[in-house]
């Protein structure tokens, strides 16, 4: 990396915007959408991690007032959500430093969520979708906050698609999961920057900016896509993209 800014930021602003833009609206799919782009500009595979876990710490919270804004918050599931996947999260970045391979661990975790992608779409299609009491969100919101930090992203396609599976609301479930993934991801971020320091400013930098120039844009956009359409293109987007994370985890591409 360059000092200063070279052609490349206005691309890391575009990436930035982008894919903030689909996680602020669907609730996921941040890190999986920034980090391939940013591979298909040729940053390096550490540094695209990296910066993409440091500049969440800011575009999260960007996209949490939002949401709060817009009112599209349930207090009490955000509660629920909250310290439990904090906790998750620091313990996960800490043992990725050291002791996991989230490269690994990652394929296998996708084949779960492809599952909920499907049962998402079924129940997209259902005509008289029938809202499941939602238990244990303490252990979901664990798992999530776990895995996001080995595994470089899942909170979104975890915890969205678990409670979205059950018959929640959209607009309220992924504006929750959004507002609690700031602290998630400061809390992470906070613990790659303390073990593994960042040296790509310049990627942090654009991201942070795309992220919060669309986070309001997300955040209506929440509130005025149908239930149905939008149930249908979250599952869509969970199974491609567990599909595509599978075959790299498996090198069958």
């Amino acid at each position: 990396m360059q000092d200063g800014f070279n052609s490349d930021f206005g691309f890391y602003v575009l990436v930035g915007l982008g894919a903030q833009l689909v996680d602020g609206t669907l609730g996921m799919a941040y890190g999986v959408t920034s980090t391939s782009f940013l591979l298909s500009l040729g940053v390096p595979p550490a540094v695209s991690s990296t910066s993409v876990h440091v500049a969440e710490m800011f575009t999260t919270g960007a996209s949490a007032i939002s949401h709060f804004k817009f009112g599209n918050i349930n207090k009490k599931l955000f509660r629920n959500l909250l310290i439990p996947g904090v906790l998750a999260s620091v313990t996960g970045a800490y043992l990725l430093t050291d002791f996991i391979d989230g490269n690994v661990i990652k394929p296998y975790i996708s084949i779960y969520m492809i599952i909920l992608g499907i049962i998402i779409i079924r129940k997209a299609l259902q005509k008289n979708i029938v809202k499941q009491r939602t238990k244990r969100l303490g252990l979901l919101a664990v798992f999530g906050g776990f895995m996001d930090s080995i595994g470089g992203g899942g909170w979104g396609p975890i915890v969205t698609s678990s409670l979205l599976g059950r018959g929640r609301d959209p607009r309220y479930t992924i504006g929750s999961v959004n507002a609690a993934e700031f602290a998630v991801s400061f809390a992470s971020g906070i613990t790659f920057l303390l073990f593994e320091g960042v040296n790509s400013w310049q990627v942090v930098l654009g991201l942070i900016v795309g992220g919060t120039i669309a986070s309001p844009l997300g955040a209506i956009f929440v509130n005025k896509v149908k239930r149905k359409p939008m149930m249908i293109l979250v599952g869509t987007l969970v199974i491609i993209i567990s599909l595509r994370t599978i075959t790299k985890g498996f090198h069958l591409i």
